[in-house]
């Protein structure tokens, strides 16, 4: 805002009367956008979380988020062109909900303004729902045969989706059809994991303890065998299934492990050569999932 001068024209002469004020102010500008998106695979669901830094830097204009999303192609690496509103909220975290499992989604969100202006998007992230499950005992072959294996998936109508009566299934050890049996190690009383499906390997995810399943994120590209690998409390292990020409991806972290029994959290990709399996991480934090481009 400033003051100009007034003048007035006085007999051929200019004189300086008074000043006036221009009150004519700058247009309003958009909120930052967000300046960066993380999320965490869900059941069914994604939870989205992205830099609060619109409302940080300018609270008393700031009003809410508005979250968008679109489909996919993860063979591609490219976000859908059809984009919807997920909805709104005052929060940075939103959670969406009733998603299918197995299908890859594309997400960004924006800042909206007081006074109704919008602003950029974020980053665009995308992200896969998967099936998961906490607290399964599988007991050890010989101690309680019929429960001492698991698979993870059997896709018993071939849809691809993960049905229900189709996951996390408790089954015989002695079968070859699962994706592991637990076995007892006499000379020490451990508990191994063993691989049993002939299209499935498994590896630890890391060589010490994980915080929580979700922990493990996308599973690594090599590595992968199938020794037998001890089962240990808070440790992570990541399987890959070649099933019918295809590779799924699937985690398990160990609870707890008694002198009969193994008590674990576990996950599944059911997305085809998909190797997203959980991810948690918050802006300023760092990962193996990178945005992608719009």
């Amino acid at each position: 805002m400033r003051f100009l001068p007034r003048f007035l024209l006085v007999a051929g002469s200019v004189v300086a009367v008074a000043c006036q004020q221009n009150t004519v102010a700058n247009p309003a500008l958009p909120l930052e956008a967000p300046a960066s998106i993380s999320s965490i695979s869900l059941d069914s669901a994604i939870f989205l979380d992205w830099a609060d830094n619109a409302f940080l830097n300018d609270p008393t204009r700031f009003s809410n988020y508005r979250i968008y999303g679109t489909s996919y192609d993860l063979d591609h690496g490219v976000c859908g062109t059809t984009w919807a509103v997920e909805g709104t909220t005052v929060s940075h975290v939103f959670l969406a909900a009733e998603l299918a499992n197995g299908v890859p989604r594309c997400f960004a969100t924006s800042a909206i303004s007081t006074d109704g202006l919008e602003s950029e998007w974020s980053p665009l992230w995308q992200d896969t729902p998967r099936p998961d499950a906490r607290n399964v005992l599988v007991w050890a072959v010989g101690v309680n045969t019929p429960q001492s294996g698991f698979r993870f998936w059997s896709d018993l109508n071939g849809n691809g989706y993960g049905d229900p009566g189709e996951l996390g299934l408790v089954q015989d050890g002695t079968r070859t059809d699962i994706d592991f049996s637990i076995y007892l190690q006499p000379s020490d009383s451990s508990l191994w994991i063993a691989p049993k499906f002939a299209g499935d390997s498994m590896q630890l995810y890391s060589t010490s303890p994980v915080a929580d399943l979700t922990s493990i994120d996308f599973a690594p590209a090599t590595g992968y065998t199938r020794d037998t690998i001890e089962a240990v409390p808070g440790y992570g292990y990541v399987f890959q299934r070649l099933e019918g020409g295809q590779y799924h991806y699937a985690a398990l972290r160990v609870t707890a492990v008694s002198r009969q029994y193994v008590i674990f959290d576990w996950s599944v990709q059911t997305d085809p050569g998909n190797p997203e399996l959980l991810f948690l991480k918050g802006p300023g934090l760092t990962g193996k999932r990178v945005a992608v481009s719009p």
